[in-house]
């Protein structure tokens, strides 16, 4: 008999990646992978490959606002994703969709610079990130440099440290805060969920291969499409590190480009 089972509809509010392997393609590709269907408001268009980022071109916040508009006045969407946003204009334009919307799930990768070390964030959007998405974030999923930047202070150099700038994050108006451990130098990869309950500590091997294009986009995408099914943060959380573990275990059956490739977000099915 065929499930009637509701299929989430989850937006991504993102940069595009003309390499395929982060931004808006690479969150659709978790979005589908993951059972939901993605919709997309496109915040930049980036010139980058797997060698790095060229160039950006950011829209006029109107015209994100028009798109959103036009996704919010027809879908029902079940969570929304944020990923690169440019600049303080586009920052608030989101804001102020999101508090006219109000989507249940909100997850904000706070995206500010690339693997080849280009700004995606300019740094006067910064206070306008903290003072206008963090409050409307059901999780903010920072890894160690972007947390210390939002914070102003040093990144983190152990675990009890992670959790400490995580609950200083969350005094900030986020409701929940997933310190990414990856930048640490332990041989495991260890991710801290702080909620108002408590801190849960998400273990993990780190896995030894370089394709890791695109890795924070589709750990917070995944969450996105993951966290309607539930209704739990923790349990959405976990299951998205565990599709991510899979997706860079499996990404040597890839060959796109020369450097660091994107993640295999198929890899369950191809």
């Amino acid at each position: 008999m065929e499930s009637t089972k509701t299929i989430s509809n989850v937006l991504t509010i993102a940069g595009s990646d003309s390499g395929g392997g982060a931004g808006i393609q690479a969150d659709l590709k978790a979005f589908s992978a993951l059972g939901a269907y993605g919709l997309s408001v496109i915040t930049a268009l980036t010139a980058q490959n797997t060698r790095g980022l060229t160039a950006v071109h950011a829209p006029e916040s109107a015209f994100i606002t028009a798109q959103l508009d036009a996704v919010f006045d027809d879908v029902r969407i079940d969570a929304v994703k944020i990923g690169m946003l440019a600049n303080a204009g586009i920052v608030r334009a989101i804001a102020e969709a999101l508090r006219r919307y109000r989507p249940k799930h909100v997850v904000l990768d706070t995206v500010m610079i690339s693997k080849s070390n280009h700004a995606l964030l300019a740094p006067e959007a910064i206070d306008a990130l903290c003072e206008e998405l963090l409050p409307l974030a059901t999780l903010v999923t920072p890894n160690l440099p972007e947390a210390a930047a939002l914070l102003g202070t040093q990144s983190a150099a152990d675990e009890d440290e992670m959790v400490r700038q995580g609950e200083s994050l969350r005094a900030h108006g986020a409701k929940a805060v997933l310190m990414k451990g990856g930048h640490l130098s332990s041989a495991e990869s260890p991710d801290w969920l702080i909620e108002s309950n408590g801190a849960l500590r998400l273990g993990g091997a780190r896995v030894p291969l370089s394709n890791t294009h695109g890795t924070g986009c589709t750990l917070s995408s995944a969450i996105a499409a993951l966290i309607p099914q539930s209704d739990d943060l923790a349990t959405a959380t976990a299951e998205a590190k565990r599709y991510l573990t899979g997706a860079i275990e499996a990404s040597a059956r890839l060959q796109v480009g020369h450097d660091v490739g994107p993640v295999h977000h198929f890899f369950r099915w191809w």
